[in-house]
């Protein structure tokens, strides 16, 4: 693990000095970096979980306002013939087209960031909350979050685990790796540094020592976990 510069929060409280909640570590990372697994291993270890992907599904739900910002916007071609969001069919759409991404984080991001803080609310008994954001860097959400995690992992590994996971070409991996925030990007805002590159037991070692050092930092008292 690697200290860096951490996340710019001015002029905001951090999340966790509201009395409603713990503090709150945000974890990203590119994608197949390997956030699921980093999380449910914290999960496991008993921290409470929040995961804006997870709440992403659930705000464009069949008959969610969210799906229906989406189909007033975009036409109902992004729809299936059960009703649902047709993910690939989107998916197509935004790599092709930078103003579709832009105008579907304008729509959905404020609901995503209101369902999140509503959870994170109801996380009180924890030493900390973990808030699960692969966009971090990309939404400008969650600034105000106490510390920054990022899982992280070199590019040609990332597109290798993309290809085997997806089912994607080297192009298609590529492309996109280069919609989200580059590693550099990702590296700058980061609290605490996972390093992925290397076996599963490396990475959960890893987990199981930060996890000890957040709870020593958040609550100097408790050396139960």
């Amino acid at each position: 693990m690697a200290a860096c510069t951490g996340f710019p929060r001015p002029g905001k409280p951090a999340l966790g000095q509201s009395s409603d909640h713990r503090p709150v570590v945000a974890l990203t990372g590119g994608i197949a970096s390997g956030k699921t697994r980093v999380a449910d291993h914290l999960k496991h270890l008993g921290v409470g979980v929040v995961d804006t992907d997870l709440i992403a599904r659930e705000v464009v739900e069949p008959g969610s306002p969210g799906l229906k910002a989406l189909v007033d916007e975009f036409g109902p071609g992004l729809l299936t013939s059960s009703g649902n969001l047709d993910r690939s069919a989107l998916r197509a759409r935004m790599l092709s087209d930078s103003k579709v991404r832009a105008k579907l984080n304008e729509l959905l991001h404020p609901l995503i960031e209101q369902a999140a803080r509503q959870q994170l609310g109801k996380l009180r008994d924890k030493p900390y909350a973990l808030l699960v954001v692969p966009l971090l860097v990309e939404s400008g959400l969650f600034q105000d979050a106490d510390r920054v995690v990022v899982v992280d992992v070199p590019e040609p590994v990332q597109i290798n685990r993309l290809m085997a996971r997806d089912g994607l070409s080297a192009e298609q991996a590529k492309r996109t790796l280069a919609t989200q925030a580059t590693r550099a990007q990702r590296l700058r805002v980061a609290d605490d540094v996972l390093d992925n590159s290397g076996s599963v037991e490396d990475l959960l070692r890893q987990v199981e020592i930060l996890h000890q050092q957040l709870i020593e930092r958040f609550d100097p008292t408790d050396r139960s976990a």
